[in-house]
């Protein structure tokens, strides 16, 4: 008998039903926001229906709430209050709790779930944002839904979709200085194509992957939607294991030394079939940035923009079209391109852990004159870490905002924008047309490579900044 991927192994442990072409897969956690939360709640509780398992459901504000200190329910979002409004009444229906604006909990779903304990290896848990796949850095089978499936989810704990082919990508070698996991995955992306994932689950695999913390892991898994990947995950070790343990959530106890030895089990065999392999060496891997408007338009922060002539016939249209929105041209090195805004959030890259690598270049460095700074951590509790700690002075001291959690400037939701700024760099995950703001042009980069960048006034590498 072949071996089974971790991915079939979670999937198998899950399975209610299965007619051969779809199986009906229970799932252990389900995760709503404000922004289509509502509008799931709404269709099940006015066609009668009643929310399966309220107490599964992780409820949070993060999409559309202000990020700006003192907001209380603000939002700069068009019919925003309403979205609140509707969101917390059909929650108080539905018998569901919700982590309200101002709970010390509050945070992005993906970095809340982690952080909390409520995503653990093992389980299956979606939520109505494409970026769930955060959640398989820890082992979790996670997946982005829309609002009909969500209503689905909820009103049954159960969806009904196709097994998942399974690819896996190995990473090998050793990151060199100031680079971090979103350079890895950034690499990966512009090396396969932004469809390389090919709507796959993809195991993250290696002693690349092996050296990375459970942050970085999440970071790594955050992108996989934008590699063309129906998910990624990471088979959970000790590293999963020392970052879960005495979560509010997580198990206590011997019931945690039973979950740590079920956990220890889920990972692929070593004759399990992939549906195809991918490599990635990241010993001479360079801080990547991207320059287009895709995250496969990327390059290292050393190297120049690319003639669309080096692309097949089917790219060269999209390149030059991203050129011309870009504002660039073919040979103009990267480093050097001169920046309105920076900004550092997102459930990509507001961890601690983020915040830290960031303040540490910027200690005794200030943000550029005209250059628009801005930081906001991923959750409450990271915030808070992160004051205790100091590192909000830091920011602040180098002339960044320091802003509450949420998702912020991840994307433009016609409320909160740059101003005037035109070209950000940015540690968020998609740098499409008018993503951060009507005609925004975007640079993905990592934490570090963002405040070189603010600190330059220039996109910059930060091995060239002092302290990095």
């Amino acid at each position: 008998m072949t071996g089974r991927t971790i991915v079939d192994k979670i999937w198998d442990e899950h399975v209610v039903a299965d007619d051969g072409e779809q199986s009906l897969l229970y799932l252990d956690r389900i995760a709503i926001h404000e922004r289509s939360g509502g509008r799931m709640l709404q269709g099940v509780l006015d066609a009668g229906r009643d929310v399966a398992r309220p107490d599964l459901v992780l409820a949070v504000f993060d999409h559309i709430i202000d990020t700006f200190p003192g907001r209380g329910d603000l939002t700069l979002f068009p019919g925003g209050s309403e979205f609140i409004g509707v969101f917390r009444d059909y929650a108080a229906r539905a018998g569901i709790e919700v982590i309200e604006i101002t709970d010390e909990r509050q945070g992005i779903a993906h970095v809340v779930a982690a952080e909390q304990g409520y995503a653990l290896p093992g389980t299956t848990l979606v939520c109505g944002d494409s970026h769930t796949c955060t959640l398989g850095g820890l082992g979790v089978l996670a997946w982005g839904i829309g609002i009909t499936q969500g209503e689905h989810a909820l009103a049954t704990q159960a969806l009904r979709l196709p097994r998942p082919t399974v690819a896996r990508a190995r990473l090998e070698g050793t990151l060199g200085p100031a680079v971090t996991a979103k350079d890895m995955i950034l690499a990966l992306i512009g090396g396969y194509g932004a469809a390389g994932g090919r709507n796959a689950a993809v195991e993250f695999t290696g002693s690349a992957i092996e050296q990375l913390d459970a942050e970085a892991r999440m970071t790594l898994c955050n992108l996989a939607v934008e590699f063309g990947a129906w998910t990624g995950i990471v088979a959970p070790d000790q590293v999963t294991f020392d970052y879960l343990r005495g979560r509010p959530m997580a198990p206590s106890g011997a019931v945690w030394q039973t979950a740590v030895e079920h956990w220890s089990g889920l990972r692929s065999d070593p004759d399990a079939e992939f549906a195809f392999e991918i490599e990635l060496a990241v010993d001479a891997l360079e801080p990547q940035v991207t320059w287009g408007t895709s995250p496969e338009h990327v390059i290292a922060v050393s190297g120049s923009v690319p003639d669309p002539s080096v692309f097949d016939e089917a790219g060269r249209a999209s390149a030059q079209k991203a050129l011309d929105y870009a504002g660039l041209k073919p040979g103009t090195p990267i480093a050097g391109v001169p920046i309105d805004a920076a900004f550092i959030g997102s459930c990509t890259n507001s961890r601690l852990s983020d915040l830290r690598i960031a303040a540490q270049l910027l200690r005794g460095h200030q943000v550029s004159a005209g250059v628009q700074a801005i930081c906001v951590p991923g959750s409450t509790p990271v915030k808070r870490a992160a004051e205790a700690e100091g590192l909000h002075e830091v920011f602040l001291a180098a002339g960044f905002e320091w802003r509450e959690s949420g998702c912020s400037l991840c994307f433009y939701n016609g409320g909160d924008s740059f101003g005037t700024a035109t070209r950000v760099i940015s540690s968020t995950n998609r740098n499409f047309e008018n993503r951060q703001g009507p005609g925004v042009r975007t640079h993905l980069a990592s934490p570090l490579t963002v405040a070189a960048s603010a600190i330059a006034g220039v996109v910059a590498d930060p091995r060239d900044i002092d302290g990095s």
